[in-house]
């Protein structure tokens, strides 16, 4: 088995993904958001039989290296011995993870005023770096969002940052990221469009071929590129039907079809959505449906809503899925709303509920959500799809051997 720390861990995409692949155990990981977290530990101690999962999965704050390191007694994170002490004589082999990846995503650069310049999570992977000099593994996996390759908080490259403190570090990572990391996990199988950057950085005192192993393991990520594309309805279309009610309850708008020979399924229920969204969804679902395609265009979304709400948006409100085709990213911005992930059947018209949205992540249906639906939607958008990070074990483990 191959020993990896894991960090911003989330949930835990990336450790299912890998766990999954048979070829990885996790020695430690941390994460400091407590739904995400607790989620993750619950994971590893049902699923993966793991053992004082609290004393290996900590919960805590990457920034505070020092105390993470070497242990720390705090009134909102616990206490620990710290990752050095956790770890103790194994040799970890791998350094998994990838910092939140909203300050380097054009979308969110583009509704903060100040383009992210000042969010600090641009630098988080200075954290990452030195969890990586104390261990020296042999191997890293560093993911984020494209919008790294073009991010330059206080006119300087994160690429180039990337790139310097992982060479200062000992490690050589690609020279051509924009070329050969950039992937989208619906080639793998993945019914979602959601392109992300993988970044490999291999050490250079393990390995004398140290360069040829960074392009072995793009190589092999691509051998596994497929174009059969996995669409929304194959992930979620045995689902059961949630159905608009005549007349809402309280803060619910919806009703589960009956559940008769059927295995009732965990995190199904929809947002509640009021009468001129129900009609929005419903007639939107329908145009596709009917194929019509009125309202196909971001100028007609944008006509329909100013129409329906009385207000003017410069950008489009709406997005059904499509049936046959891969689902748009599923963004951790979907807690907030889920006005771009309507559910393609007219006669739901609903947006997509968190099961939902955690089978277009490839989540298995045993994967246990923590918190309120927001948290979840939130660590689910956060998350690396399982089957995607599945890939990255296997084409990780080919070049460690």
């Amino acid at each position: 088995m191959i020993n990896t720390i894991e960090l911003f861990s989330g949930c835990g995409g990336l450790t299912d993904g890998f766990k999954q692949s048979g070829y990885f155990n996790m020695l430690a990981g941390v994460e400091w958001d407590k739904n995400a977290i607790q989620a993750l530990r619950n994971r590893l101690q049902n699923k993966w039989q793991y053992k004082n999962i609290n004393d290996i999965m900590l919960h805590f704050d990457i920034q505070r290296i020092s105390e993470l390191l070497n242990g720390y007694d705090d009134l909102e994170y616990g206490n620990s011995n710290g990752l050095i002490d956790i770890v103790g004589k194994e040799k970890v082999t791998a350094i998994v993870g990838g910092p939140p990846c909203q300050a380097y995503s054009v979308a969110g650069r583009i509704r903060d005023e100040k383009g992210m310049h000042d969010d600090y999570r641009n630098f988080l992977f200075e954290s990452y770096i030195k969890v990586v000099d104390q261990f020296q593994p042999d191997a890293c996996i560093f993911e984020n969002v494209p919008g790294m390759l073009s991010a330059k908080p206080g006119g300087i490259s994160i690429i180039e940052r990337v790139e310097k403190a992982f060479d200062d570090s000992g490690y050589f990572i690609s020279r051509q990221l924009k070329q050969e990391a950039v992937f989208d996990t619906s080639k793998f199988g993945v019914p979602q469009k959601r392109l992300r950057v993988i970044i490999v950085a291999v050490r250079k005192a393990s390995f004398d071929n140290y360069e040829a192993k960074v392009d072995e393991f793009y190589q092999t990520m691509n051998s596994y590129t497929s174009d059969e594309i996995v669409g929304v309805d194959t992930a979620i279309g045995d689902l059961p039907k949630l159905y608009p009610l005549k007349a809402p309850i309280k803060k619910i708008s919806h009703r589960t079809e009956e559940l008769i020979g059927k295995t009732e399924v965990s995190d199904h229920t929809p947002r509640f959505h009021n009468a001129r969204d129900i009609e929005i969804f419903g007639l939107l679902a329908k145009d596709i449906e009917n194929e019509e395609f009125k309202y196909t265009h971001s100028d007609a979304l944008k006509q329909l809503y100013t129409e329906k709400t009385g207000k003017v948006s410069a950008v489009h409100k709406y997005h059904v899925l499509r049936k046959e085709k891969p689902s748009n990213t599923i963004p951790a911005h979907l807690y907030k709303d889920g006005l771009r992930h309507i559910h393609p059947d007219s006669k739901q018209a609903r947006t997509i509920t968190v099961r939902e949205a955690a089978r277009l992540q490839t989540f298995d249906d045993d994967f246990e959500f923590s918190g309120g639906n927001g948290a979840r939607y939130k660590m689910i958008g956060n998350a690396v799809p399982p089957l995607f990070a599945k890939n990255i074990a296997k084409a990780l483990s080919k070049i460690l051997k």
